[in-house]
């Protein structure tokens, strides 16, 4: 089961570009049943019953593969400014694996995020009508109440529940539930996940009436932009809770008792993280050679920081740029093209710039 994220993702995104047909193309025509086949037997790393729902539902699968591009985009966006930058998930399956085969932050972070992109892929599948097992939430109809007064259930809610069920069966099948800490840790890293698409659920209504008057309302229920999810899992990266597994391994607790017990919503881990600051592959580290410091700041993308003391190497670089913009009426902007000289400051590599391997 550890090996699960970094085989699924990336043979999903193969899944993807080998399943996709062509504008042109008559692939479903031409039937898909057994073309599901081919694909789902076609995919490694696969356990029986991932393997009946990618049989069972083979358009599923490529929603899930446009999933696996949006969270991986989500994941590099939230861990742009840090040492590890979520990057080893375009450097091929074996070197995340040795990410995830820790049990650290980053593979709570990971396991979360790609479980709500499954939930946030399939719902939005089924609101487009791409998914024949699914639709708009059918529950859903009729009138209802809020804080504004009455209104009537219309337009098309997405179906969240749909999508957490689909992800739930597909993502948790891989790890074999109760059978060992990690395989706990995942389950509750997935659940986290698809909690919080679900947290940004919103309401969106339509007035009807004499000058909108709003004397009807039209409502339905939208997913939030899936950047909402991913600020919410970065704020519980930062809170996660470091556990120790229960006596009797039904469960863990926090390994240090001065902290909160975890709720469902937490992410929690078992290792410490590495500093990344190296080449590591027995802990999927890239190392930050090369990776662009930010020289004025004191965070985390700080020269300092990012360089972990080693240094950085300035090189001073033209590009163009927009400047001079003027407002003209009406209505319209218009820049002129300008030549800006800027200074950018790259990590040096430490002494030894090769893989570091304790195997």
């Amino acid at each position: 089961n550890m090996n699960f994220l970094p085989g699924i993702w990336w043979s999903l995104s193969l899944v993807l570009v080998w399943a996709t047909p062509p504008v042109t193309s008559s692939w479903w025509y031409m039937g898909a049943v057994g073309s599901s086949r081919v694909m789902c037997d076609n995919v490694p790393g696969l356990v029986s019953r991932q393997r009946q729902l990618c049989r069972r539902h083979p358009e599923a699968m490529l929603s899930i593969g446009r999933g696996v591009a949006a969270w991986t985009a989500e994941c590099q966006y939230q861990f742009r400014r840090h040492r590890w930058d979520c990057n080893a998930l375009e450097r091929g399956q074996r070197l995340l694996g040795r990410v995830l085969l820790r049990s650290s932050r980053e593979s709570a972070f990971v396991h979360a995020i790609s479980s709500a992109g499954v939930v946030f892929a399939i719902t939005r599948a089924c609101s487009q009508g791409e998914l024949k097992s699914c639709s708009c939430d059918p529950k859903k109809k009729g009138s209802a109440k809020d804080s504004k007064g009455h209104f009537d259930w219309g337009g098309c809610s997405d179906n969240i529940d749909y999508g957490i069920k689909f992800a739930r069966a597909f993502v948790d099948a891989k790890e074999q539930k109760g059978k060992d800490a990690r395989a706990l840790m995942n389950l509750h890293n997935n659940r986290a996940g698809r909690k919080a698409v679900k947290r940004f659920l919103k309401q969106e209504c339509k007035c009807h009436g004499v000058s909108g008057s709003c004397t009807l309302r039209t409502c339905w229920l939208a997913m939030a932009d899936f950047r909402k999810t991913g600020d919410y899992l970065w704020k519980k990266y930062n809170g996660a809770i470091q556990v120790v597994m229960n006596q009797d391994g039904t469960g863990f607790t926090v390994a240090n008792k001065k902290f909160k017990k975890p709720t469902k919503n937490d992410l929690v881990y078992f290792e410490s993280s590495p500093d990344y600051c190296i080449r590591d592959r027995d802990v999927g580290s890239l190392g930050t050679a090369g990776r662009v410091c930010n020289q004025t700041s004191r965070g985390m993308d700080s020269c300092e920081v990012m360089c972990c003391g080693r240094g950085y190497d300035t090189s001073r670089v033209s590009r163009m740029t927009k400047c001079e913009c003027k407002f003209h009426w009406c209505c319209a902007v218009r820049c002129q093209d300008c030549l800006e000289v800027v200074d950018i400051h790259t990590c040096k590599a430490p002494k030894s710039a090769g893989w570091i391997s304790r195997t």
